[in-house]
């Protein structure tokens, strides 16, 4: 049976990169899907392909930086399918413009806080209610090696994956009662179209992408940990920092 038959997810930043791999995983497993993310044409095309290979998707825009955004975006899943049983947050990500805290673009921390850590809380706030109704849920957050060990120069980014780190942990215990799950999965190096492209231009990226004892990961195995943490093969797995880090917290 599939992994997550009868499940209907929610996927942010599934437009591409490791989202667009989850969505389509999470799909080939049986789940329904909702690929909601910003860039409006690139979700469809992810939900087109889905279907076309025989699986359930819709898009949906969405910027998880608007309460409004993402209420609607889980109101219209639920209308659409019924329920809501998983949602991974997966959208996030760091710029070039991260640095040092007295080096950092001021604005720089504000934006990967509100997409980051204030898009997962809003997303989490907008899901619960939802799962409580169904008898249970799994949510999975998105960490970061950097929330976990120290590196340099992106304290920005650590401060907000730091953040989601600490939420995920008190989630799972405010609403295991509930039978929802809260775990999250932190990578290192992932070899997306847009950590290619900073690999290209960053020496900070590139040394800590040496770290990797195992060799960088491709978007794909980061969406097989979120697999497990969404499937029923994780029920008593909660408050977790999943770990798909390539060795890079211990290198």
């Amino acid at each position: 049976m599939p992994r997550l038959n009868d499940k209907v997810a929610i996927i942010t930043g599934a437009a591409s990169g490791i989202g667009r791999s989850a969505a389509q995983l999470f799909a080939r497993e049986g789940a329904r899907v909702v690929v909601a993310d910003i860039d409006a044409a690139e979700a469809a095309a992810v939900a087109t392909g889905i279907r076309a290979d025989g699986g359930e998707a819709i898009a949906i825009t969405t910027d998880v930086t608007q309460s409004d955004s993402v209420a609607a975006t889980i109101e219209a899943a639920v209308a659409e399918f019924g329920k809501l049983d998983v949602l991974y947050n997966n959208a996030g990500g760091s710029t070039p413009r991260d640095n040092t805290v007295v080096d950092a673009d001021l604005e720089e921390f504000w934006r990967v806080v509100r997409v980051d850590l204030w898009g997962t809380f809003l997303g989490c706030r907008f899901a619960i209610p939802h799962m409580r109704k169904n008898g249970g849920g799994a949510i999975v957050n998105m960490v970061s090696n950097v929330a976990l060990m120290g590196v340099p120069g992106v304290d920005c980014y650590t401060s907000a994956k730091g953040g989601v780190a600490a939420l995920t942990r008190s989630l799972a215990v405010t609403y295991a009662a509930d039978r929802i799950r809260v775990n999250a999965i932190a990578p290192s190096t992932t070899l997306s179209p847009r950590v290619i492209e900073r690999l290209q231009v960053s020496q900070g990226m590139r040394e800590l992408a040496a770290k990797n004892l195992l060799g960088a990961a491709e978007p794909i195995d980061i969406a097989y940990a979120a697999l497990f943490l969404a499937s029923e093969e994780s029920r008593v797995t909660t408050g977790s920092i999943f770990l798909a880090e390539s060795g890079t917290t211990v290198a």
